[in-house]
């Protein structure tokens, strides 16, 4: 029997990139799931969509930044109508590059805090769209990606400290509200440079300037299979992957 008649659901990857998005997708897409990829431009989603092709999964991808509310909830909705639902999803968009340096958390002002919550604001938006069916179907999944700065004292990180322990806070909390529903929810506490991500590649690419990040890189498809057995066994709303010991 082909994937595609073999599917088990729909996985949605939101902010897919080399690194881990494109690990979740692999995961999920072995598990069994076709796969709908999203990020801020369609530039390199063909490539992606061919790369999983040759290993059997089913992929889709769509452009859409998520802070652009209306076409982001636009293709969740074309996403669940097309194949009758979204049953899994990973919630990890990042910034477009290394800048800008946040500020210090004692120099934070409201609208520091403001900017960076809009990296916040979608995972609720995205989860408020796909939860009512997955409720209703009894099963289903959501993963959200977030900084060690929301577990950890990281001053330099200013507002996006907040943001961190936000999103945090959004996730463990969704975890104990859906205990009884046959949903799970839960966060990767992330601290280090992914490898095969584009911030790694900007950094590798400039010793000079950033140093010699050596060990302190994480590995994708590690954080992927713990990823997937969170959502399988359901006994934790958190991991946390730090290269910094």
């Amino acid at each position: 029997m082909s994937a595609v008649a073999q599917a088990r659901g729909t996985a949605v990857v939101v902010g897919v990139g080399p690194g881990l998005g494109m690990s979740m997708a692999r995961r999920f897409g072995r598990e069994g799931y076709r796969v709908a990829l999203i990020s801020r431009t369609g530039a390199r989603h063909a490539g992606y969509v061919a790369e999983l092709a040759g290993e059997g999964i089913e992929a889709s991808a769509h452009a859409a930044d998520v802070r652009d509310r209306d076409r982001l909830l636009a293709v969740l909705d074309a996403v669940s109508e097309r194949h009758g639902g979204v049953d899994l999803v990973y919630y990890g968009p990042g910034a477009a590059d290394a800048e800008p340096k946040p500020g210090p958390i004692e120099a934070v002002d409201a609208g520091s805090v403001r900017k960076a919550m809009e990296w916040v604001y979608p995972a609720v938006e995205v989860a408020g769209r796909v939860l009512p069916g997955m409720i209703e179907r009894g099963a289903g999944g959501l993963l959200f990606a977030g900084g060690l700065s929301a577990v950890m004292p990281m001053p330099p990180l200013g507002a996006l400290a907040v943001s961190s322990a936000a999103l945090r806070n959004y996730a463990v909390t969704l975890n104990a509200a859906l205990a009884d529903t046959g949903v799970y929810a839960g966060t990767l506490i992330i601290g280090g440079l992914i490898e095969r991500g584009d911030i790694h590649a900007l950094v590798m690419s400039q010793p000079d300037r950033f140093g010699d990040v050596g060990a302190r890189s994480l590995d994708p498809d590690e954080i992927a299979g713990v990823a997937w057995d969170m959502f399988v066994k359901r006994d934790r709303a958190e991991e946390t992957f730090s290269a910094f010991g």
